[in-house]
């Protein structure tokens, strides 16, 4: 398993060389060692968590759309890593499960899933997550900031994929959301801290937009 690992490390680090949306080849990593790290402390299978860590974004619909269905890019490398096929379609759910979708955004089924679900969010929040947010937002022409532009708080999947809204909106229509959404109690203590710093940040964000400070 060490081997395939590795080269799924070099795997990421090829398919994300020219990615500068904050899914990138270091989020990735971030999330593979983070998911590794949880699912040690609640007894998950590692092997399985690490493998679906390394893979989460490979076929992700905003990275990829073209292979985003069948999770073509990720079937591909676990078939040519000759991981078995029960396992393939273990982690093929995984991936599938994790990402958020407005209000109908759902826990992945398994412990495995949960790890790395979490690990995925927590690097959304905190002050990575702030910086990945304004990436993301600069990548896509997002506006910073409109205070005539309210956020839309109950997003089904359909419209939070279609959503074009601030990225000041996008800390009210997901981040605030995700520490409420955590599925193990270790990612739940690191959430809590990780919101805490980006509650201080807007709040600072709109004292100084507004003049205040």
């Amino acid at each position: 398993m060490k081997k395939v690992i590795e080269n799924g490390i070099i795997f990421i680090k090829e398919l994300f060389k020219n990615d500068f949306s904050g899914h990138d080849f270091h989020h990735t990593l971030r999330v593979f060692k983070l998911a590794s790290k949880i699912a040690e402390i609640e007894n998950a299978n590692v092997d399985i968590v690490k493998l679906a860590a390394l893979l989460h974004d490979v076929d992700d619909i905003k990275l990829s759309p073209n292979t985003h269905k069948n999770k073509d890019n990720a079937r591909k490398f676990l078939k040519e890593s000759n991981i078995e096929e029960n396992t393939i379609n273990l982690i093929i759910e995984i991936i599938s499960e994790i990402s958020y979708k407005g209000k109908d955004t759902t826990p992945s089924k398994t412990l495995e899933g949960k790890c790395v679900q979490d690990a995925d969010r927590l690097d959304a929040i905190g002050a990575i997550g702030i910086a990945r947010a304004f990436a993301y937002g600069g990548n896509h022409n997002r506006v910073m900031y409109d205070p005539e532009i309210k956020p839309n708080l109950n997003m089904n999947e359909e419209e939070y994929r279609k959503s074009n809204s601030t990225t000041i909106n996008h800390f009210y229509e997901k981040l605030f959301n995700l520490t409420s959404l955590m599925n193990t109690n270790a990612a739940k203590e690191i959430a809590k801290q990780r919101e805490k710093y980006m509650e201080d940040y807007i709040k600072q964000f709109l004292d100084e937009w507004n003049g205040i400070k």
